[in-house]
């Protein structure tokens, strides 16, 4: 076992852009980190607002996903230092808790001599949070495409490619909290044909549109019917500016991830401005005070680093 102090950089992600239920993410230039190195005690710092009201025992999701990477390797699971600190606004949609696993699995399979591969990291990481979207996107940048499998030993199918050049990104965020298993709760068991027919054309759309490049293509594609319709009672102004933001300077809007931040494409200066005076117009109708930040996507998905 690795007894030096490994660093894991991750990004945030968003989810679904809209039709790609669970299966699309994109990753951002808004990182979590975590140190990690193997002592006599479990210890575990949490630094910054956003991590304030989590646990710092070993009930915290860190050590138990670092845990489990051990056990899984045959090796005791060890007591850990743990340092953690995140600019990824806590479950508002931006792939949280997905940084977290992918940050563990990561360091602690360099602390445990990389006894697994990063597609294995990833198996683990789409099983532990359910779905495959935010933590490929975490995992390795860039757009991530995958679904869980059918039989549970066979390894996530995933493709993994670039964003359109030029492509910038605003994401509101509203001032208050919604948990996925709230936002989960809320949809339906069943929809009709004619609503998945239309999400299967959209998300393969979507995914093409991305691929290459067909930025005009957007504002359509993003369209969706499995999620967002039901959503948007939870999320107070999330309809206007679905349906108000193309017109205002968004290439396409979609809600990120189960909410409540709303994500907005757009190309340039002027399109920002606009865009944002439309999204401030929107959220004070609503009553609901908010924050944006301007991201760009990030390429490079979970780094390590040794620092002694």
């Amino acid at each position: 076992m690795n007894n030096r102090r490994v660093r894991v950089t991750v990004p945030a992600s968003t989810a679904n852009l809209g039709p790609g239920f669970d299966a699309v993410g994109m990753a951002f230039q808004l990182y979590s980190t975590i140190e990690m190195r193997v002592s006599g005690k479990t210890e575990i710092e949490l630094h910054g607002s956003e991590l304030h009201a989590l646990p710092a025992d070993k009930s915290n999701l860190l050590y138990q996903v670092a845990a489990q990477l051990f056990q899984q390797a045959g090796l005791p699971a060890p007591e850990l230092h743990i340092k953690a600190s995140s600019k990824v606004p806590l479950t508002r949609g931006l792939g949280s808790s997905a940084a977290a696993i992918v940050a563990a699995l990561v360091a602690a399979n360099s602390l445990a001599g990389e006894p697994f591969s990063r597609d294995q990291l990833f198996d683990m990481a789409s099983r532990m949070e359910g779905h495959p979207d935010n933590v490929g996107a975490a995992m390795f940048g860039g757009i991530v495409v995958s679904t869980l499998p059918e039989k549970a030993d066979q390894p996530v199918p995933y493709v993994r490619f670039s964003p359109p050049s030029g492509l910038r990104v605003m994401v509101v965020i509203p001032d208050f909290w919604l948990p996925t298993e709230q936002a989960r709760h809320v949809l339906p068991e069943v929809y009709s044909k004619q609503d998945v027919i239309y999400n299967v054309g959209h998300s393969s759309l979507l995914v093409a549109a991305l691929a290459y490049g067909r930025l005009d293509l957007l504002a359509q594609a993003m369209r969706d019917r499995l999620h967002q319709p039901y959503r948007a009672e939870l999320v107070p102004g999330l309809t206007e500016i679905l349906e108000g933001a193309p017109g205002h300077g968004a290439l396409g809007a979609a809600l990120s991830g189960a909410g409540p931040t709303i994500l907005c494409f757009y190309a340039g200066e002027e399109e920002k401005e606009r865009l944002l005076f439309f999204v401030d117009q929107v959220m004070a109708q609503n009553g609901i005070a908010y924050r944006t930040m301007l991201l760009i996507p990030d390429q490079l998905g979970a780094q390590v680093d040794y620092l002694e």
